[in-house]
């Protein structure tokens, strides 16, 4: 029995072809767009790629990128078809491809909630990966002068400007690294050299932060150096000054700046779904009633549409017997027959 069966007058496969194709260029834009969605997410990914560790979350751009510019071919031949189910005899041409076309398009339709479905999922994923990368970009930031990481310093301060955060998870995580280069210590003071002795790896740690850290809405200047002592500075109590610094990490800046990309990209992909398979149920319904039209000599009678020509088990039992098919006419066998081998014989002894 077939499944969601809907009678069509002539008129109704007009209006349905029309509608259609305006459908189609509304989800070709959608394509278009998704695409555009894509690239973004993949630009801002790529522009924090020195604080990201691994690059497993690209996978969501990249899909998004596959999907946008795939529904934009699949929708300029949805809307070819429309053009030509005017004429029943020009709309046979396409009855060949039409089954292999839903496939394909159905793949490609599906892989927009896997890649929203990814998006959430691999929210640990992205914070983990920034915040070893972070950990690293903060312990290279002195190496101003060493090939690979001549960067990282702007790298590092920009970012904390730019989202109004300090370290990896607070501004403490700066005093566990000496991120001021050896270059710029006046080894001979006797302060410098204490610090450095006081250390077990022999590295110059103090209680300071970047300027990049500092807070602009502070009423004071910024306090930089000696954080944690109340006496160094006039009116100051290191545990009462939460303006001086930005408390953020820039872990969760930046975690929360993705995720809300994310959110963001999540239903406008979402809508770009529902169009796509709107597409694919008025196309299937425009395809079948047109089928129905093949060898009759009056165009204008009445037909009937419908998504599946049989039940969803039946349907699906069907699919499976025709892929076990494919794969066994795909298989090569190993050993020939008994019978191809004697005749292999009697030819070569001939």
């Amino acid at each position: 029995m077939a499944v969601l069966k809907i009678k069509f007058s002539f008129q109704r496969r007009v209006h349905l072809a029309q509608g259609l194709w305006l459908l189609s260029w509304v989800a070709m834009f959608s394509g278009g767009v998704t695409f555009c969605m894509g690239l973004f997410l993949k630009m801002e990914l790529l522009r924090r790629a020195e604080v990201m560790h691994t690059t497993d979350i690209h996978v969501v751009p990249n899909l998004l990128m596959v999907v946008g510019l795939a529904s934009v071919g699949i929708n300029l031949f949805a809307g070819r078809v429309c053009q030509d189910s005017m004429d029943s005899t020009r709309f046979t041409q396409w009855k060949n491809v039409m089954i292999p076309y839903f496939g394909v398009s159905l793949f490609f339709t599906s892989m927009l909630i896997v890649a929203m479905a990814l998006s959430y999922a691999l929210q640990p994923n992205l914070e983990e990966s920034l915040k070893v990368g972070l950990k690293n970009g903060i312990r290279f930031y002195k190496d101003t002068d060493t090939p690979g990481r001549c960067f990282q310093k702007e790298t590092i301060d920009r970012l904390q400007v730019e989202f109004r955060c300090c370290g990896n998870t607070n501004f403490k995580d700066w005093f566990e690294v000496q991120w001021i280069s050896n270059r710029y210590l006046d080894f001979t003071s006797k302060e410098v050299n204490d610090r450095v002795r006081s250390n077990v790896d022999g590295r110059y740690l103090m209680d300071g932060v970047p300027f990049s850290c500092c807070n602009p809405a502070s009423p004071r200047p910024c306090i930089q150096e000696h954080l944690t002592d109340n006496s160094a500075h006039f009116n100051y109590d290191y545990h009462s000054e939460e303006l001086n610094l930005h408390n953020r990490g820039c872990r969760e800046a930046l975690v929360n700046y993705f995720m809300g990309l994310m959110n963001t990209i999540g239903p406008c992909v979402l809508s770009v779904f529902f169009v796509q398979m709107s597409v694919l149920a008025s196309l299937r319904y425009l395809q079948t009633a047109m089928a129905a039209l093949e060898g009759q000599e009056n165009v204008e009678v009445e037909t009937e549409g419908y998504i599946l020509e049989k039940g969803v088990k039946e349907t699906l039992n069907e699919a499976k017997e025709t892929l076990k098919k494919l794969l066994q006419l795909g298989q090569v066998d190993a050993e020939p027959a008994p019978g191809d081998a004697e005749a292999a014989e009697g030819k070569a002894a001939s």
